[in-house]
């Protein structure tokens, strides 16, 4: 390296610890250790353009080991993206550089990643995405999509079960523009890797049908380098094993002392003195912001402007194909009921399957619609159209996750973070429970992913407690910015799925029935107010019997017997909570009066209803084993056990 490269290296590298140190928090250990290997990348390899930083055949890059954040918003200042000298001395503080990077806060960052091995599960995903446009869009030599995906990991991101179930099926798929970097340090946070694992990275990724390189010198940008040179050449994902030593250049190198709080000023003078690095915190030599100009933002920048070129040669020859992926991109799609199926009133038909019919229906009005089932498809109904993706046929869109329901999930944030496309995933309701923590990620991001959850009750029968969902739902509803609908019947499920497509500001969940389900209702305009009568009070109301999914049939029911005894209620079908809450005060007023007994009815916990009433009718137990009919029998879930709770009150 020359003066310069070692200046703007060692540059990288303070930036990050001083941030660490004016915030006294963070850390310093991967930002010391790592930093060659994001200059390397950055300056020999990464192709943006800052000045359009949400550009579409971008590299992406996704920080898998989020709590290197500072290193991040150092080089993304330093390559003149929107992040600046202020902004990393307000590291950690409430502003543009969180403590762990949030997508959407500057522009750079393309994954909200920490909750380790998530990352790596977005850029297979990113990879997925790129591989499935370019092979619907690309025509010879001009590729409107053709770029690679990096991930920077560690050793902790390599043990969690999120990032295996997503490298096993990246093998499976052979994404081999997906490169992943990996920070291998051997020190975590509580002592030397040693003492929680020992297995052979070499094997466990050939194993995965990867292909593996190591850098024994994770000290030299050059030969890491010379590393992606050799990855981009492979017909496989590639992991680069890049041996670093944490802290590196500290008086706490080599120890986990340094992986998680900040060096102080005594310790950054020294480690500044090993470097021989002479600027104060934060002072930038103006040769190193040339030289990152130069070799970042400038190189990506022509490259920019040779793709805009050859975009403009694409549209002139293929038109009808350049219009479809602007579409794409621009989420540029009107959808109207007219579009969709509807369903007699007394028809009887489980919602699993309405959904499966719409996929089909929805696949065509958007061409861009790709998702899958965790092995589940047949039960699920969740099944993209065109053939499955493929290492042979990456144009269908149809993707078997296999039994990977936590990378299911979030594979398809990073689809979804990708661009272009529009992602759906599909599984039992009772396993949400391995797939919240991406859940909740696609939740802060504010990502348009749709899950579908089939099999939403006790009611799933002989499969017994293991397979009835009790709490599920209790616990989507409780994560900010997602939106759950459960219809009751198969009208409800065609107007969920319409304002799914609908929501591109967050992830909807639709949660469906495996049995059968009567209609009971209409296409109504107050769906999207997220509650509405579903069926009128026939004389002086009494009460309301309020309920969600399959209950509301089983309320009517239960309306019609009270009837016969004189007493008048109304049933308001509630698919959706959270939009329901964001109403006025007075439509709430008007559709559960104050003065109105109400009875909230859910075959699951009883807990989220206590908001709107205090009498409420769930289950606060797990189910049993036994056919559907002796189910609801037995945990009095039958016409007459709802009456009977009614006139209680």
């Amino acid at each position: 390296m020359d003066k310069t490269e070692k200046l703007a290296l060692n540059t990288l590298r303070m930036l990050g610890v001083d941030a660490i140190n004016k915030a006294n928090s963070g850390h310093p250990g991967i930002v010391l250790g790592a930093a060659p290997t994001i200059y390397g990348l950055y300056t020999k390899h990464l192709i943006v353009n800052p000045a359009n930083p949400k550009w579409i055949n971008r590299d992406r890059f996704v920080l898998s080991a989020g709590h290197g954040s500072a290193l991040l918003y150092a080089i993304n200042h330093l390559s003149r993206f929107n992040v600046d000298l202020a902004d990393l001395k307000n590291f950690r503080q409430n502003g543009k550089t969180p403590g762990h990077p949030e997508y959407n806060h500057a522009d750079g960052v393309d994954a909200t990643t920490g909750p380790l091995g998530q990352g790596i599960a977005n850029a297979v995903g990113m990879a997925i995405a790129e591989a499935h446009l370019a092979a619907r869009f690309n025509k010879g030599r001009l590729k409107l999509v053709d770029h690679y995906t990096y991930a920077l990991c560690g050793d902790g991101d390599l043990q969690e079960g999120v990032a295996q179930e997503a490298i096993s099926l990246a093998g499976h798929l052979k994404l081999n523009k997906l490169i992943v970097l990996f920070d291998s340090n051997d020190i975590q946070l509580d002592g030397p890797t040693s003492m929680a694992t020992s297995e052979d990275h070499k094997m466990r990724f050939a194993a995965a049908k990867w292909n593996y390189i190591l850098v024994k010198k994770g000290t030299d940008p050059y030969a890491i380098s010379n590393a992606i040179n050799k990855a981009k050449k492979s017909d496989k994902p590639t992991l680069i094993e890049i041996k670093t030593i944490i802290g590196y250049g500290s008086p706490l190198a080599n120890t986990e002392a340094v992986h998680g709080a900040p060096l102080g000023e005594t310790n950054r003078a020294d480690t500044a003195k090993y470097l021989g690095y002479k600027h104060e915190p934060f002072d930038v030599d103006p040769d190193v912001y040339a030289h990152y100009h130069k070799h970042v933002y400038e190189r990506g920048l022509k490259e920019y402007e040779k793709w805009q070129s050859m975009a403009e040669t694409y549209k002139e020859k293929h038109r009808p194909e350049f219009e479809m992926f602007e579409r794409f991109i621009k989420e540029d799609y009107k959808l109207q009921y007219d579009d969709l199926p509807t369903y007699n009133i007394g028809e009887s038909i489980a919602t699993r399957q309405v959904s499966g019919e719409l996929i089909k229906v929805l696949s065509e009005k958007y061409p861009n619609l790709i998702g899958g089932s965790a092995d589940l498809s047949s039960s699920t109904k969740a099944k993209g159209v065109g053939g499955d993706f493929t290492k042979d046929r990456p144009e269908g869109r149809n993707i078997n996750y296999g039994v990977r329901e936590h990378a299911m999930a979030a594979i398809n944030n990073g689809i979804a973070l990708h661009g272009g496309l529009r992602v759906f995933s599909g599984g039992f309701f009772v396993f949400s429970d391995y797939m919240k923590p991406a859940i909740r990620l696609s939740a802060m991001m504010k990502l348009p992913v749709i899950y579908i959850f089939t099999h939403d009750s006790v009611m799933v029968g002989e499969d017994g407690p293991t397979h009835q969902p009790i709490e599920q739902l209790t616990m989507l509803r409780s994560i900010p910015n997602l939106t759950v609908f459960r219809p009751a019947d198969a009208n409800e499920t065609v107007q969920a799925w319409k304002l799914a497509m609908e929501n591109l500001d967050g992830p909807t969940v639709l949660v469906l029935t495996r049995q059968s389900v009567r209609n009971v209702s209409a296409f109504n305009r107050s769906f999207k107010r997220g509650a509405y009568v579903v069926s009128k009070e026939k004389g002086k109301l009494d009460g309301v019997l309020l309920a969600s999914g399959s209950e509301v049939p089983l309320a009517i029911f239960a309306q019609k017997e009270l009837e016969n005894d004189n007493i008048f209620t109304r049933v308001v079908s509630m698919p959706s909570m959270e939009m329901f809450d964001k109403q006025i005060d007075k439509y709430k007023e008007e559709l559960l009066p104050e003065d109105a007994k109400i009875l909230a009815i859910e075959l699951g916990s009883p807990m989220p209803w206590y908001k709107y009433t205090k009498h409420v009718y769930g289950l606060n137990d797990f189910g049993i084993s036994a056919p559907k009919e002796v189910v609801r029998r037995e945990l009095k879930f039958e016409v007459e056990d709802i009456v009977e709770e009614y006139k209680k009150i």
